[in-house]
């Protein structure tokens, strides 16, 4: 049975940071393509990052430079490093994997993910 549990969510003042983690049982991350995508109220679920085990990594084009993804392949865990956070950047995020590759970098479509956390709450107030 595959599990995936967040956690490090929280709430932060504008241009405070957040250091969220997803650790993984039942399912190698290193096998596949592992990703971040967050849910903000009143939207449609939306990508964050994704990154494979050789370390590339794909963002979505707001938070780019703001946001680091990673993943320890030993301890089966991915991480999402958020810094300089903006209200809008209010959402559950979620952590997925078995995610599909194309063209060397991981999809950042939801449906191309098998696998999803049950999210963790991050709050960025002005």
């Amino acid at each position: 049975q595959v599990q995936l549990v967040e956690s490090g969510g929280g709430s932060v003042q504008a241009g405070g940071s957040l250091r969220l983690s997803c650790e993984g049982t039942g399912f190698p991350f290193s096998s596949a393509c592992t990703g971040w995508f967050r849910q903000r109220p009143g939207k449609e679920r939306e990508a964050v990052a994704a990154t494979f085990s050789d370390g590339s990594t794909t963002y979505a084009d707001s938070v780019k430079s703001r946001f680091t993804i990673s993943q320890d392949n030993a301890k089966n865990t991915l991480y999402l490093q958020m810094l300089s956070l903006k209200p809008e950047d209010t959402a559950v995020y979620y952590c997925a994997a078995d995610g599909i590759r194309h063209g060397g970098s991981c999809s950042l479509i939801a449906d191309m993910y098998r696998f999803w956390g049950q999210g963790t709450q991050v709050t960025v107030s002005s």
